[in-house]
């Protein structure tokens, strides 16, 4: 059997430039490369690929994984970001936090809890336990 190797989600945008743009000035993913309808950014080790008016769906949510989300939260504050939900530790020992795109793609920024749960997450856009709840 093949080992998989590695995987990138494809959100479809609306608005390939203003995608960019977002995700680069906003979010402080790098630039891989643009053709006219379809690119790819990344932070790390993590790349996206975008794609206007074609391939995947609206409203696509992905976890990315970190050391900081409280630094990432403070980074993302300054910048402009949008941030749906501030970060919150769950019942299971993430602390996360909601950032959202301009084409309503949700991207879990998940880092190790920081202490107890906090009863906040009962009342978020997410009510269904994590990955490991």
């Amino acid at each position: 059997m093949n080992d998989f190797e590695g995987v990138i989600p494809i959100l479809n945008v609306k608005d390939l430039a203003a995608s960019m743009d977002y995700y680069v000035n906003k979010l402080g993913f790098k630039k891989n490369w643009e053709s006219e309808f379809f690119a790819s950014v990344s932070r790390g080790k993590v790349s996206i690929f975008l794609c206007q008016g074609a391939q995947g769906g609206l409203g696509t949510w992905m976890s990315i994984f970190l050391d900081d989300v409280d630094a990432l939260y403070e980074e993302y504050k300054k910048s402009g970001a949008i941030i749906v939900e501030p970060p919150m530790n769950f019942p299971w020992e993430q602390r996360e936090m909601l950032v959202g795109d301009l084409d309503d793609h949700r991207l879990r920024m998940s880092s190790d809890s920081t202490g107890p749960v906090d009863e906040a997450y009962v009342t978020s856009e997410r009510r269904s336990p994590g990955p490991a709840a």
